[in-house]
């Protein structure tokens, strides 16, 4: 009896569980997860520039003061400047120079402190072909969330070691990742006499390393007064610059550093005043609406 009573009840709970709609799982995380933002290596090695361009970088300076930040010139010429960051690089750079030299044209390189110091007759051999050297920080950190102790330090000591490497004073820098405030900017011209060279044409070498994407993305990009971003610490990038820069003379291209590019600068003409359309006469519109009288239709006689 008392297993006859265990049945019963077992079955009843079994019931009353199976009647209860179960719970559904979670469904899965379909999302792609978002990739960690790259962090600026201590020798430049994944450079990636995760700020845009200053909005304020093409803006006119203000009446009477020079303009200090440029991003692209209004020149009277096809004069572009191909640029180089995070370099130099023990291998690739001296590639890219030959490259350079084969064609007769000069770059403009900017340089991290470190590997300045690192390759200084790599930093030489640039100045002695004709190149133009910049500063680039001395690690490549974001300049824009730094103390002005800290920049010091970061500009500072690329100066220097520019100078010790060829004897040459560097007149230009570009902030890592173009992270460079408004205030930064002027002080760092008042401080060192710097301009800030941006950029308006990016391949996003560092990130895309092929080099047809390179090529195409230059070539489809730049216009006279062009200041073209790229990377000689990339291998993809060098290889890139053999057809980039043919088929850029071929475009009848010609080539300068960013401090002749800048002397090349001239303020955009005034845009010419729109001619405010003639005002109608009221008398003519109304009576252009007004419909034209018809002539009226002779009444016939009917034939006798």
């Amino acid at each position: 009896m008392i297993r006859l009573l265990s049945a019963v009840f077992l079955c009843a709970v079994s019931a009353v569980a199976a009647s209860v709609p179960a719970k559904p799982a979670p469904a899965p995380d379909t999302a792609a997860p978002t990739p960690p933002s790259p962090k600026p290596a201590a020798t430049a090695s994944a450079s990636a520039p995760i700020m845009s361009v200053p909005a304020d970088a093409t803006a006119p300076a203000a009446p009477g003061a020079p303009r200090i930040t440029f991003s692209q010139c209004h020149v009277e010429g096809p004069y572009v400047a191909l640029t180089f960051d995070d370099g130099p690089h023990g291998a690739n750079t001296p590639r890219l120079l030959e490259m350079l030299k084969q064609r007769k044209i000069h770059a403009t390189f900017f340089m991290v402190g470190q590997c300045v110091a690192e390759f200084p007759d790599i930093v030489k051999k640039i100045v002695a072909e004709g190149h133009e050297v910049a500063n680039h920080s001395w690690s490549h950190p974001q300049l824009s969330g730094m103390s002005e102790s800290g920049v010091r330090e970061q500009l500072q000591k690329t100066h220097d070691a520019i100078i010790a490497a060829c004897g040459v004073t560097p007149k230009i820098m570009r902030p890592p990742y173009g992270a460079f405030t408004a205030r930064q900017r002027a002080w760092a011209n008042g401080e060192w006499g710097y301009k800030c060279a941006l950029w308006d044409v990016d391949p996003l070498d560092w990130k895309v390393r092929n080099a047809e994407h390179v090529k195409n993305e230059i070539l489809k990009a730049t216009v006279p007064g062009s200041i073209i971003l790229s990377h000689d610490i990339h291998k993809t990038t060098v290889d890139a610059m053999p057809e980039t820069i043919d088929g850029l003379l071929a475009k009848g291209f010609k080539f300068v550093t960013v401090s002749e590019l800048l002397a090349m600068d001239k303020p955009l003409p005034p845009k010419p005043k729109a001619t405010p359309a003639p005002k109608a006469d009221p008398a003519l519109a109304a009576k252009a609406e007004s419909p034209a009288p018809q002539p009226a239709t002779p009444v016939q006689k009917p034939k006798p």
